[in-house]
């Protein structure tokens, strides 16, 4: 059936949330972080000015085969309008149309990560947010929400990844944590459903009864118990987090590529996608069978004596 485009229930939208919330003090796990190579140069794919003056919503970056993707509106606290959400599907898809590209770092720009939509935009213009009942096409509210892709994405999350935010922050594969930062559904105080795949990706990275926890409760969440709970994989020093996520997203695209991405694709599937353990199995040999020369070639290597006892190649 192919649905239309409907406006949400202005009811919902009018109530402005409170974002004086002070992030919580937590400890943090160190983690050693090597200068940028390469500096960043202004990409090819950024997206095109948001209409306001000069300034684009969405910022996009290259640093090697690595392309950064940044929410540019610090002025409020880089929540999402309109224009960002467009911004930030165009930059995601030129990232995944890329062939030259291996991983993007996904952040916010000048301290928070984001607060979620941007409900003062909303409740000034009733008209300014819509979404589309098929949720196989694209956007969603907060843009990209609904997009998979072929290749890894890290957040980089400073500040507040809250709400819609929070579940940005979900559509990648790995999330690098500021010792100061805070995930939550804080819409939960103003009736404002999770519509960006909270209720989706939450409970498979963190299993439903954690998934709860944040989803009834809209309670912050530190970054030491994000990493306990499973939605943080690193937490590092206050401001570090996009240093240290392209570090990591370089030492992954430093492995042989389409093993890489074959095994990614599998653990996906497994995931999100199979019907049965026995359609995910059969789904991992019919996705592995392309592979096996780069698999040779690797084996070669091990047998020179490349890699041993764990070794960096």
């Amino acid at each position: 059936m192919r649905w239309g485009v409907v406006r949400l229930v202005p009811g919902v939208w009018m109530q402005k949330p409170d974002l004086s919330w002070n992030p919580l003090k937590s400890s943090w796990c160190k983690n050693s972080c090597r200068p940028l190579l390469t500096p960043g140069v202004p990409s090819k794919a950024s997206a095109p000015s948001s209409g306001h003056g000069d300034k684009m919503n969405v910022l996009t970056e290259r640093h090697g085969t690595i392309m950064t993707i940044g929410i540019n509106r610090p002025e409020a606290r880089n929540a999402v309008n309109y224009q960002t959400a467009s911004e930030l599907v165009q930059a995601f898809e030129s990232f995944e149309k890329d062939t030259s590209l291996t991983a993007a770092v996904f952040h916010g720009i000048g301290g928070t990560f984001c607060a979620g939509y941007d409900l003062k935009e909303v409740a000034q213009n009733l008209t300014s947010i819509s979404l589309e009942q098929d949720a196989t096409k694209n956007p969603s509210p907060m843009g990209p929400a609904r997009m998979r892709f072929s290749k890894p994405v890290i957040a980089a999350v400073s500040g507040y990844a809250v709400a819609g935010g929070l579940e940005l922050s979900l559509l990648a594969d790995l999330r690098v944590v500021e010792q100061s930062a805070v995930f939550g559904v804080f819409c939960r105080r103003f009736g404002v459903p999770l519509i960006d795949g909270g209720t989706v990706r939450l409970p498979k990275l963190i299993g439903l009864s954690r998934a709860l926890d944040l989803i009834l409760t809209g309670r912050p969440v530190g970054a030491q118990e994000a990493l306990e709970f499973g939605i943080a994989n690193r937490v590092v020093p206050d401001g570090q987090a996009l240093k240290c996520a392209i570090e990591l997203a370089e030492e992954i695209s430093a492995f042989p590529q389409a093993c890489m991405r074959g095994d990614r694709a599998s653990a996906y599937h497994s995931t999100f996608d199979a019907t049965s353990f026995s359609e995910a199995m059969q789904f991992e040999t019919d996705n592995s069978i392309h592979v096996l020369l780069e698999s040779v070639r690797g084996a070669q290597r091990f047998s020179s004596g490349e890699g041993r006892g764990g070794a960096k190649l």
